[in-house]
């Protein structure tokens, strides 16, 4: 079973139809939107300042999401993917946007619509990432625009997937 704990009396709150696997932790000031996957050993840590994230938005193993004390909220739009180990760390991110395995995403940052950050990226600290881009490497970068089919291709299609793969599991085994 999960392990959803309140802190100071405030608990995570979860919209319909979302998935928190077994081994995941979330804590404090975290609310979820609809059709929402948090899979296995990811932490989401609503401890130290709130945590929004919209419809549709999956968190992927061994993720982590945090905030800064009195400083640096994170917001997640909707049709999100946060893949594999990255690290979400008191940012913005908006709708339909591909955060890629190991990258880490620092306080003040913001996201805009239809952007990939690739794996292993590092971006650093009150970044704007443009709409529709892709940023890669240490420090993240842009690296050029990204093409509409990309969108769909890649941003939407795993951000779609995940609710099905989520649909998979069974309850109380």
């Amino acid at each position: 079973m999960a392990l959803i704990r309140s802190v100071k009396g405030i608990k995570p709150k979860f919209g319909d139809n979302c998935f928190v696997a077994d081994n995941a932790t979330i804590t404090g000031d975290v609310v979820m939107g609809n059709n929402c996957s948090v899979w296995f050993n990811t932490v989401i840590r609503g401890d130290v300042h709130t945590i929004r994230m919209g419809n549709n938005v999956n968190v992927q193993d061994g993720a982590i999401i945090h905030c800064t004390f009195q400083k640096a909220a994170v917001s997640i739009g909707n049709n999100v993917s946060i893949a594999h180990n990255a690290i979400v760390h008191g940012c913005t991110i908006h709708d339909n946007v591909l955060i890629g395995m190991g990258a880490i995403i620092m306080d003040g940052v913001v996201i805009n619509s239809n952007s990939i950050i690739a794996a292993g990226a590092v971006v650093l600290e009150n970044t704007i990432v443009e709409t529709g881009t892709i940023y890669a490497g240490m420090p993240a970068k842009k690296m050029k625009e990204i093409h509409p089919a990309l969108i769909e291709g890649q941003i939407m299609r795993i951000a779609n997937a995940y609710p099905m793969y989520a649909s998979w599991y069974d309850e109380g085994d």
